[in-house]
Parts: structure tokens; sequence; C-alpha cells
């Protein structure tokens, strides 16, 4: 499954970057983040892994990002791999005359096991919560102009 979605959030590409590249804010827009610690590497490098840990129903599910490409402002990549899950995410950031940020997010996921099945029944759910938190981020940063 392949998509890209975009929004534009009404702040400098600078101060956008600033909120984005802080992973002290990562529970601020990602409902149901529980904790994200490094595994290997610097945080947020390429090559870096974090464990990312969510409250899902009852219990949780763990995901590991990896860095694979970190150009800010301009752009920022990374995979993250959950069980029967693999998400490769390629963010833009384009500065719209110096007063907002175009946010450009083109998702591939890739599924195995039971997850297929999931995928089938469930698909546009992916679209769906990927643009739920990029829109829960783009409150957050807004809030903090």
């Amino acid at each position: 499954m392949e998509f890209t979605q975009e929004l534009t959030v009404s702040l400098p590409r600078q101060r956008f970057i600033e909120l984005f590249d802080d992973p002290e804010n990562l529970k601020e827009w990602q409902k149901g983040l529980i904790s994200f610690e490094g595994v290997t590497g610097t945080p947020g490098e390429p090559g870096a892994t974090s464990r990312l840990t969510y409250r899902q129903g009852r219990g949780t599910m763990e995901m590991i990002e990896t860095v694979t490409r970190r150009d800010l402002p301009e752009a920022f990549d990374g995979t993250y791999d959950a069980k029967g899950v693999h998400n490769v995410c390629r963010n833009e950031f384009h500065d719209l005359d110096g007063s907002a940020t175009r946010w450009v997010a083109h998702n591939v996921f890739e599924f195995t096991g039971f997850m297929r099945v999931v995928a089938l029944l469930f698909g546009p759910m992916f679209k769906k919560q990927s643009l739920k938190m990029m829109t829960a981020f783009k409150e957050f940063a807004e809030a903090r102009a």
C-alpha cells in the first residue's frame, strides 16, 4: 500500500523543525505513545534505531524506527517496523514564504502474516491514522507558535 499526504502548518519552517525534531515533544502529538528510547546510534541521526511503545487498546505495541535520511530542514526519512508491518516514510518540509511549512509525507506499507488480512479489511485505516498523526502535530505546533 502506497500513499502521499500533505498539509500546511502555519509556522515558519525553522520553528516547525525545532518542534518536529525534539523527541521530548513526541508524546504531545503521538496519541498513545508511552515511551521513546534510543536503541543504537544517536537518536534522529541516520542509522540510529529507537523503540517506540504505544498503548493500543488494553495492551501495547512496539515499533522500531530506523532513521534513513536526515537532511533538515528539507527532509527526514525513516522506516518503522512492528509485528507484521514495515513502513517506509519519506517526509519533505517545504518553506512557504517564511510564514508556513508544507509537510509532504510519502508512505509505503508492506504487510506479512496476519497483518495482510488486516490490511485487506482495514487498508484505509492506515492512511487515516497517518493523516490523524500529521494533523495532531499541526495542532500541537500551531499552539506553540
